[in-house]
């Protein structure tokens, strides 16, 4: 794939990973993306994870046509990323590696601590000629890791952005870039906001023609679309106006009381997404509570306190920093509800989490008392 006559691409998709950073279930994969600068001097960006090390080295052998690299720019040694640093460092003895100060402290956790003889620390608005092609380095510190950098090369305008814009998915995956990315964004960066602002300022005040980023596709129209997602994601805001409404069953009346509401919500003109969090994707789940401006948990009592799937969701959402968003509650309980109890404590350690006053209290199955108070709590939820 050509990025231009002068940048190229060669990545990798791998598509038989199962669970991205171990956890994170990604049906159509994912990819390594590296790209090439050939110039005076030849810049390879970035290398990839060690699962498609040999694939990759062939990439790049086939892109230099029988040259030589002079640098690898390193902007992040997440083991994704950082996986295939030894292997082309070897190939190729005479590279250099260039990076920020902090990853070039970290880079022995990585590869052979020879290396670091070879490497080049960069630092905030450092530049490497290649010729005709030259590289503004700006730092980017917890997106997502602490020594991340991004690169920016002026005469085409192309920002490397590491693993900013990134999705999964591999380059042929026939679907949209926004749900993925929006997965991606909230399970992997979504607790950096402040830091993916901080970039976003720096990026305005470049002239950004296309950008190229670690996992997912080269983006080259419409950049406005896709930085104006960062934005609203990384300041927390709503993306939309809708509902997910999550919920924890035991044995199917709960996950009644769920879907009788999400009928009232829909009967208003309101998007739902309605998720069962013992067998719903838990990432998708939480990327579809920051989506959506308002939330509903519908919860069993399980032990005296309240159902686990229901507790592991909640502790994503506090984990990525979930704030801003209007939350009514739904409780189960034969005969001692305490649901709602456990889940008030971890909503209250929330930012600006607005609760409903009501609270609705199922005993085991759901009652026409009980569906005129999930009425009257959709009201609530909508005011």
């Amino acid at each position: 794939m050509r990025i231009s006559d002068s940048i190229l691409y060669v990545g990798v998709d791998d598509p038989t990973i199962d669970l991205f950073e171990g956890q994170y279930k990604v049906p159509h994969g994912v990819t390594y993306n590296s790209y090439i600068i050939l110039d005076e001097k030849i810049a390879v960006m970035d290398s990839v994870d060690g699962r498609k090390t040999e694939e990759w080295l062939q990439n790049v052998e086939n892109a230099l046509n029988g040259k030589t690299p002079d640098y690898l720019v390193i902007a992040h040694l997440e083991p994704d990323h950082s996986g295939s640093i030894q292997a082309i460092a070897e190939k190729y003895p005479k590279m250099k590696l260039v990076m920020t100060a902090k990853a070039l402290s970290m880079l022995p956790q990585f590869a052979s601590a020879q290396l670091s003889a070879r490497a080049q620390a960069v630092k905030e608005n450092d530049t490497l000629s290649l010729g005709s092609h030259t590289l503004h380095f700006v730092t980017a510190p917890m997106v997502h890791w602490p020594e991340v950098m991004v690169s920016y090369e002026d005469s085409e305008k192309v920002l490397f952005s590491a693993d900013a814009f990134g999705k999964f998915g591999t380059q042929n995956a026939q679907e949209e870039w926004l749900p993925e990315a929006r997965r991606y964004y909230f399970n992997i960066v979504g607790k950096y906001g402040a830091p993916v602002q901080a970039l976003l300022k720096k990026a305005a005040a470049l002239d950004i023609q296309a950008i190229c980023p670690l996992h997912g596709p080269v983006l080259t129209e419409n950049l406005g679309y896709y930085t104006g997602k960062y934005q609203t994601w990384s300041s927390y805001a709503p993306e939309e106006e809708g509902v997910l409404v999550a919920y924890g069953s035991l044995h199917g009346n709960t996950a009644g009381a769920a879907k009788y509401m999400a009928e009232l919500l829909r009967a208003k003109g309101v998007q739902v997404t309605l998720m069962d969090l013992a067998r719903d994707d838990m990432s998708l789940a939480l990327s579809e509570a920051f989506r959506f401006d308002r939330l509903v948990l519908a919860c069993s009592t399980y032990d005296g306190n309240f159902f686990p799937k229901m507790e592991d969701f909640l502790l994503h959402l506090k984990a990525k920093a979930f704030q801003k968003r209007r939350v009514a509650l739904i409780e189960n309980g034969s005969w001692a509800p305490m649901a709602a109890k456990g889940m008030k404590a971890y909503l209250e350690q929330m930012k600006d989490i607005t609760l409903c006053e009501k609270v609705v209290t199922i005993k085991s199955t759901v009652s026409e008392e009980n569906k005129a108070q999930l009425a009257d709590l959709a009201a609530e939820l909508l005011a």
